[in-house]
């Protein structure tokens, strides 16, 4: 057995608040306290001198897209275009630089944040626009939320009978079936190779910042079972769920489904409706900003209900995407249904979950609660929409708007929170997510910096199933799955006064972190290691003595 003995610095540990070392041993966490009972305690293990840095549990991304995500990383974003004019300019600028017949997949384009004094610099670009400035060349180019996209036409053209779709536009953006149609005809035209390299470099930029394990959230209309089979088989060492997205009536269509998918489970991205941004989120309500439109409801009542019903009788996690309050409704009333046929331990078993719950009044969360249901949320949704005059308001209006993400209700109510950064959609970047929690724009749906740390380490082991006590922590016996960071500042106050929701009196011994107050510095990741395989590592740390 080799032990390593990690000491200089603080670690967070609920076990030892004042640690300042930990032992690891063949990948598992064996002691924590301070330097020189470490010393003392193991006289030779290998010691690596933290040099002041901040230790702590690794997080988890719950809801991520890998290969879109590595797409994005190093392709055509188009997240910080101020206009149509400048994201058709860019659109022009990567075409140029493109090889004839090479598809061009762009991501990010937010219409709800374009500014300018002609109203056509404020809305989406048409399929015209992109034609001329990328000629031949197949293009997609999705909207931020990725439920709509434009559409080149010689890529429309790969998908036969997409006028017959629902959700077609012959020069709008794409929503619903023709959407999910022209991104399956994209996804055709991304090699083996690349797409490989896409979910590689995901998996690595998610592992310099602090994570060691993700959720993907596959399905047959967001990445095709090509893709979800193909990330099963690429041997990185980051810890990958996958989740497979596709509805089953009954327990033997749902394990046969798990066999041909190789899935962990039947859920993540199972849509039961679209999203606020294009205007595909199902509300029980027309959108302040379209009136006579309510979204766009995917799947029936008796569908979500007999999707639960199959998973539960076999013992694995469903899940649905979940935005509007009319997909809300749908779905708590399918749980309340089967609470009372199955019963709520059989349901909580299972810990099945929903995808952004955005839109979940008090008396929901009460029955999500009671029949273990976990939420996968996105803080960074609030930071990036929930603004004065921003997209939530745009497509709801101020009251509605006031009232998404409410992260204290779920919580308040005992619904287990998971965050997620929904990767290409917003960055992985686990500590800003928590700042966006702390610091919501709503401050009566904020949590406390330490409750939103918990939602993004433990929540995320929560989320896959995992309840063992330990995971998701650093006491001993617990597998040694950790980041070390460079910050400024440990406190153990909230950085938001309605939010201060733990004591800050030293004497209650209550672990410090990194201060994520709006005007700090970010801790910054030197090392990443997850049950004893390094993950990403900047070089920084000596680790040489004994």
């Amino acid at each position: 057995m080799t032990t390593e003995l990690l000491l200089g610095g603080a670690v967070y540990s609920p076990s030892a608040p004042d640690a300042t070392a930990m032992a690891v041993t063949d990948g598992v966490v064996v002691w924590v306290g301070s330097d020189d009972v470490g010393r003392a305690l193991h006289p030779d293990a290998q010691v690596i001198d933290l040099g002041g840095r901040f230790v702590a549990p690794g997080f988890v991304d719950s809801h991520v897209h890998l290969t879109s995500t590595g797409l994005a990383l190093a392709g055509l974003t188009l997240n910080d275009t101020t206009d149509r004019s400048d994201c058709l300019r860019r659109v022009a600028e990567y075409a140029a630089g493109t090889d004839a017949g090479e598809l061009i997949w762009g991501l990010g384009w937010d219409d709800s944040s374009w500014s300018g004094n002609d109203p056509d610099d404020r809305r989406f670009p048409t399929t015209s626009e992109i034609d001329a400035v990328v000629g031949n060349l197949p293009t997609y180019l999705a909207r931020i939320d990725e439920h709509s996209a434009v559409a080149s036409s010689a890529l429309r053209r790969l998908v036969p009978d997409l006028a017959d779709a629902v959700g077609h536009h012959p020069e709008e953006p794409l929503v619903a079936e023709a959407h999910h149609l022209v991104r399956g005809a994209a996804r055709q035209l991304v090699t083996a190779a690349q797409r490989a390299r896409a979910q590689r470099r995901a998996l690595d930029h998610a592992a310099a910042h602090g994570v060691v394990a993700v959720h993907e959230n596959g399905g047959p209309d967001i990445s095709g079972l090509d893709d979800f089979l193909a990330l099963g088989d690429l041997g990185h060492p980051m810890e990958v769920r996958r989740y497979w997205g596709q509805p089953v009536s009954s327990a033997e269509h749902a394990r046969e489904l798990l066999a041909i998918s190789r899935a962990d489970a039947l859920a993540g991205d199972l849509f039961i409706d679209g999203a606020f941004g294009s205007h595909t989120a199902w509300l029980t309500e027309p959108y302040a900003d379209e009136p006579g439109h309510c979204g766009i409801s995917y799947l029936d009542y008796e569908t979500i209900r007999d999707h639960i019903r199959a998973c539960t009788e076999i013992g694995v996690q469903a899940g649905f995407h979940v935005i509007g309050d009319g997909a809300t409704a749908s779905v708590v009333a399918a749980f309340d249904e089967l609470a009372a046929e199955l019963g709520t331990p059989a349901l909580a078993r299972c810990a099945h979950r929903l995808e952004h719950a955005e839109m979940v009044s008090d008396d929901q969360a009460a029955v999500l609660a009671r029949c273990g249901v976990i939420a996968s949320m996105q803080p960074l949704f609030d930071a990036a929409w929930g603004g004065s005059g921003d997209l939530y308001e745009q497509r709801l209006g101020p009251q509605r708007a006031a009232g998404l993400n409410d992260f204290a209700g779920h919580a308040r109510h005992g619904v287990i929170l998971a965050f997620s950064s929904d990767a290409p959609v917003t960055p992985i970047d686990p500590w800003s997510s928590i700042r966006a929690a702390v610091h919501h724009h709503q401050p009566r749906n904020a949590i406390s910096a330490r409750g939103a740390f918990a939602a993004a380490t433990r929540g995320g082991w929560r989320a896959a199933g995992v309840n063992d006590g330990l995971t998701g922590t650093l006491v001993p016996g617990a597998p040694a799955s950790y980041a070390v960071w460079d910050i400024d500042d440990l406190v153990v106050a909230g950085s938001h006064e309605s939010v201060q929701r733990w004591s800050t009196d030293p004497r209650s011994r209550v672990p410090a972190l990194p201060d994520i107050a709006p005007e700090a510095r970010l801790p910054r990741c030197v090392r990443t290691v997850h049950r004893h395989e390094v993950l990403f590592d900047i070089g920084v740390l000596d680790g040489g003595g004994t």
